[in-house]
């Protein structure tokens, strides 16, 4: 027999056996760990991050306000020519008709074409529009503290889960030298009993003390697999993955001087205050909103018809091509002269909440 081979092979299998075991046992982790690995997985701050990139989002687009707009139009149409004299209400049905009355009601049509671009740009607001950018930028300001809340709130949440399971597994440590001292008790009195030098009574009541000890035991490794569970819901670690250690928490802390707490440096207090400040920005944008609003416009466009001024039809393609051109440059002032009843009710309503 090749003694070499053997022993080689024998301490193979035992290096294998040796690997797969401490494969099997989990590093114990630390509580700075736990909290960096929660902040990675927990689903409501990436909820919160998301949150907060919409808001980023909400300021771009309220600079974009700041920019001209460009309308386009182009169309073919067929249809009658029939005009008629009247106020017609503004509506979204009848199609509009241009020309004059013709006095004919037939339907004979004719090819029509139009293309056109009209440029708007408001040039002064009496500062809406950095107002509205201001709000969403207070609204990106709540974001990010609302991250930073949920990311506290997750990390106590965690280093309280660890806290716990770390008490629980020395509650079991207690509870199994409970057991072992009930045992012993009960061997020695079950000694003395079998030697008749106690009474049968103080059997029973050690057995009863050793069951009652197995029963906190068992209580107690209960709650070292809920907490268990638990800190693996914030971490993302299966629970059976999961091993802490007391390390440093079985010494107590050195003394050391109280230290001044701040409530303004909370996390929550600071979200509250962003919320605050996002609700004055809004109200400032309010206050902006009774104004005048003027619009710098710019006009070209060209249309094509068959129909001529005397009713005559034009046949074939005529109509198809926009072959009349046009031009025009205006100065457009708005004013929502009724609006002043429902903005002052938004105000109201916008100081209270600040006020909240």
């Amino acid at each position: 027999m090749n003694w070499s081979k053997v022993i080689s092979v024998r301490a193979g299998l035992i290096l294998f056996a040796a690997g797969s075991l401490t494969a099997q046992q989990p590093l114990p982790m630390t509580l700075a760990q736990a909290i960096e690995k929660s902040l990675g997985n927990y689903p409501s701050i990436r909820v919160s991050q998301e949150q907060m990139n919409a808001a980023a989002a909400g300021i771009r687009l309220a600079r974009t306000a700041y920019l001209p707009k460009i309308d386009t139009v182009g169309q073919v149409n067929r249809g009658t020519r029939n005009n008629v004299f009247g106020i017609l209400l503004p509506q979204s049905v009848i199609p509009a008709m241009s020309g004059p009355v013709i006095g004919t009601n037939n339907f004979g049509t004719v090819w029509g074409s139009a293309i056109g671009a009209l440029v708007t740009w408001e040039p002064f607001d009496f500062g809406l529009r950095n107002a509205n950018v201001a709000a969403a930028g207070a609204a990106r300001a709540e974001s990010e503290a609302a991250v930073k809340r949920t990311q506290f709130d997750v990390a106590v949440a965690t280093a309280d889960a660890w806290l716990t399971l770390v008490a629980a597994q020395e509650t079991v440590r207690a509870a199994q030298a409970g057991v072992d001292r009930a045992d012993v008790i009960v061997r020695t009195i079950t000694a003395q009993v079998n030697a008749q030098l106690r009474p049968g009574a103080d059997q029973s009541r050690a057995e009863a003390e050793l069951a009652a000890a197995r029963t906190q035991l068992i209580q107690a490794q209960q709650a070292v697999e809920v907490a268990r569970a638990t800190l693996g819901q914030f971490t993302g670690i299966e629970p059976s993955g999961i091993a802490v250690t007391a390390g440093g928490l079985e010494q107590l802390p050195p003394e050391q001087a109280p230290t001044a707490l701040n409530p303004a440096a909370n996390p929550l207090a600071i979200e509250q205050n962003g919320i605050v400040e996002q609700s004055r920005a809004q109200l400032r944008a309010l206050e902006r909103s009774y104004f005048p609003k003027f619009y710098l416009q710019g006009s070209a466009y060209a249309r094509g018809t068959g129909a001529e001024t005397d009713g005559a039809r034009l046949g074939g393609v005529n109509g198809l091509g926009p072959t009349v051109q046009d031009y025009a440059l205006g100065f457009t002032v708005t004013f929502p002269v009724l609006d002043l009843p429902a903005l002052r009710a938004k105000e109201a309503a916008q100081s209270a909440t600040i006020r909240a």
